[in-house]
């Protein structure tokens, strides 16, 4: 058989029971036009202070990737491509080469030098190849007329 023993507690000043003052333990009354003094301000004085707040990092703003790739050939053509992630949202988009000079100009003249050097490279490529297909003309137009007298 077990038997369960409480240990005995230190009698305490705190009484369960609530304080009846007589009116000999009455304090003193104040001033008919005095306030009367609560404990409720000391109260609202004596709140915890909060531990100093840490300085945020610095708030990471959310970006927006996205890649346009331009892409040109010495024939003069361009096209476009737009990706965002591993999504693309545009491809093979033909566009001119004056707007892709326009464009670069808009974003940053380090972009715009390489990219106007590449366009005219390519415009006095064609300019060449123009020339060539102008003789050739002329030469088969020569030949026609040979062959007509």
């Amino acid at each position: 058989m077990t038997v369960d023993t409480l240990a005995v507690e230190a009698p305490s000043d705190v009484a369960d029971t609530p304080d009846t003052k007589t009116p000999t333990d009455a304090a003193p009354t104040a001033a008919p036009d005095a306030a009367p003094v609560t404990d409720a301000p000391a109260a609202e004085t004596e709140k915890p202070k909060k531990a100093p707040a840490k300085k945020a990092a610095g708030k990471k703003t959310k970006t927006l990737e996205l890649t346009l790739t331009v892409t040109g050939t010495a024939d003069g053509e361009w096209h476009a491509e737009l990706k965002q992630g591993s999504t693309y949202l545009a491809r093979n988009l033909a566009v001119a080469a004056a707007a892709v000079s326009r464009a670069a100009k808009e974003l940053h003249e380090d972009l715009s030098t390489p990219i106007d050097e590449v366009i005219e490279a390519a415009r006095e490529q064609q300019a060449a190849k123009v020339a060539a297909l102008e003789a050739e003309l002329e030469a088969a137009r020569k030949a026609l007329a040979d062959l007509a007298d």
